[in-house]
């Protein structure tokens, strides 16, 4: 008789092979960890062909209304992988490797009047787990950032990409096995249902950190289900705001790039401000330009003139579309703008564009959010865009880290106290 393995069980033998394995990265060194690193670039390349079969397996089920249902065309283009993309994957694992390692760094240390010698010290977090819908490159970015933070990685992908993710890292765990590090650096949680999803939620002593990366819903049932602590992930209902003494050449340019250059990431622009002072000469040329990229305007009386803009409505207001759609307001002043922005942002990204300092350093210090743009695109809220390398997530949590989150942010830290013989 075959014994029946709870989902519990599952995930509780993943998490025991990962903590064995975060013992053994805790000791890595650069170079091991570099190594492997280069390791897994390379076999994503040498292995594409049976990556991207994998994920046209996906992609025919999500375009097909298979198991699961049919998805929108947005998160379609989330899950597929090209040569390209897979490409881009490979050089991510590479720019990782090429970053300072950030574990045994000194955060700060001093000799205390009693000669003992204190030092705070960056170390692995020791077991991430990643829950994550539809971005099969999810997989190999948090698994080459923890593997360097020296983390072993629990990765819970979407059923929508189960054949992605598992041919992904099958082959990230044979190339990291191949440099002598342990292949269990890497692995997926079992199982497609939510009882697996919350067995890992509730691993608390097993796996040290969860950070969720996704839509609104699956942010919330982690960090209000999980007794494991949550980094959180937000949502991305993100702002531009044109300014009275915006240079509105510029202005356009920023929205569109911020609005239609991708629309299926979080920091794709979700709603548009424009101050009074520059309606009348701005608004007929962005809902132009927006529309004639087949951008659909949902605005407030003022924009609701120009044929082919719908009414807003507060549900509106408070959409992360991720899809052809802006939200749009006209505006009395900066403090309005920063108003409305307070009322309805989710805290990812907003943008102001402006040639004056004062309204620059006034939105600035206003606005609460994890980053804030001076006359450049909200879609430069990115890890990679900042120098980090492949981020792990945007933070909109205030708590231990805010913003992309590189490698630093997957460390904690530890105070090492060396004294001759002291004592109190």
């Amino acid at each position: 008789m075959t014994e029946t393995v709870t989902p519990e069980a599952a995930v509780r033998s993943v998490a025991l092979r990962a903590r064995e394995a975060s013992y053994e990265l805790a000791l890595a060194t650069r170079a091991a960890k570099d190594a492997a690193l280069h390791a897994m670039a390379e076999a994503l390349l040498a292995r594409a062909t049976e990556v991207i079969a994998a994920n046209a397996e996906d992609v025919a089920r999500a375009e097909s209304g298979g198991t699961p249902a049919s998805l929108p065309a947005n998160l379609v283009d989330r899950l597929r992988l090209t040569d390209d993309r897979l490409a881009g994957m490979a050089q991510g694992l590479r720019d990782v490797a090429a970053l300072p390692d950030p574990v045994g760094e000194v955060v700060r240390g001093s000799t205390l009047a009693n000669g003992l010698e204190l030092r705070q010290v960056r170390v692995p977090f020791g077991v991430v787990g990643m829950i994550y819908e539809a971005r099969p490159n999810v997989t190999a970015d948090a698994a080459g950032l923890c593997l360097k933070s020296g983390n072993a990685a629990l990765l819970r992908g979407s059923s929508s990409a189960r054949s992605s993710n598992a041919a992904i890292a099958a082959v990230l765990r044979d190339a990291v096995a191949s440099t002598g590090l342990p292949a269990d650096a890497v692995q997926l949680v079992p199982g497609d249902g939510h009882d697996s999803v919350r067995a890992l939620m509730r691993a608390r002593g097993l796996v040290d950190v969860l950070i969720p990366r996704g839509g609104a819903g699956l942010i919330r049932s982690v960090v209000e289900e999980s007794t494991v602590p949550v980094i959180e992930t937000g949502v991305g209902n993100v702002h531009v705001y044109v300014d009275a003494a915006a240079d509105l050449d510029k202005a356009l340019a920023i929205v569109l790039n911020a609005k239609t250059s991708r629309t299926s990431v979080c920091n794709s622009a979700e709603s548009l401000l424009v101050h009074a002072a520059v309606a009348g000469e701005f608004l007929p040329r962005v809902v132009k330009a927006l529309q004639a990229e087949s951008v659909t305007i949902h605005g407030d009386d003022t924009f609701g003139v120009y044929e082919g803009v719908l009414p807003a409505t507060d549900e509106d207001w408070a959409t992360e579309y991720l899809a052809l759609d802006i939200a749009a307001a006209v505006v009395p002043d900066l403090d309005a703008a920063i108003a409305h922005i307070r009322r309805w942002s989710s805290g990812h990204t907003e943008a102001i564009v402006t040639e004056d300092l004062t309204a620059a350093r006034r939105f600035t210090a206003a606005v609460d959010s994890a980053a804030v743009m001076v006359n450049a695109s909200t879609r430069f809220t990115d890890g990679g865009e900042f120098g980090f390398g492949a981020e792990i997530g945007i933070s909109t949590q205030k708590l231990h880290a805010r913003g992309p989150m590189g490698l630093p942010e997957l460390t904690s830290t530890k105070y090492v106290v060396t004294g001759d013989g002291h004592v109190r």
